[in-house]
């Protein structure tokens, strides 16, 4: 069964898309500890980071830190955190989060809500910062 990344990498969910290649995409989490905190993935449905071959590990990677640089400019933050946990979907990810202290990636805090246009001028703001 496809993943729901999957699903989104199909179009058949939406999201709040901030960058994306032939390989990667980027998009906002819809359940977020911050405002700006995007998840990264390989579109090929991939259950476990480590599975990757070690070239595409690298590109994810590489993919993953053109992001973060994007979002620490689009969002107010010290930096961005980057998370790999992978447990509540079956398709590889990486968290990024904007942090002002070490408590602002804790995955127990409470999620954060926001409006559809926050969220769609939150993506505009990160997607502009892509070089």
């Amino acid at each position: 069964m496809a993943s729901v990344f999957t699903k989104i990498v199909a179009g058949e969910i939406p999201c709040y898309k901030v960058a994306e290649d032939e390989r990667f995409l980027a998009f906002l989490d819809a359940f977020p500890l911050k405002q700006g905190h995007t998840l990264v993935i390989p579109k090929r449905e991939t259950n476990y980071l480590f599975d990757l071959s070690e070239q595409d590990y690298a590109d994810l990677m590489s993919f993953t830190r053109k992001v973060a640089i994007a979002v620490k400019n689009a969002v107010p933050c010290d930096r961005c955190s980057i998370h790999v946990i992978g447990l509540e979907v079956p398709h590889a990810h990486v968290h990024i989060v904007p942090i002002n202290s070490v408590n602002d990636c804790n995955f127990a805090n409470p999620k954060l809500k926001f409006s559809k246009e926050e969220f769609t001028e939150t993506a505009k703001k990160i997607a502009n910062q892509i070089a």
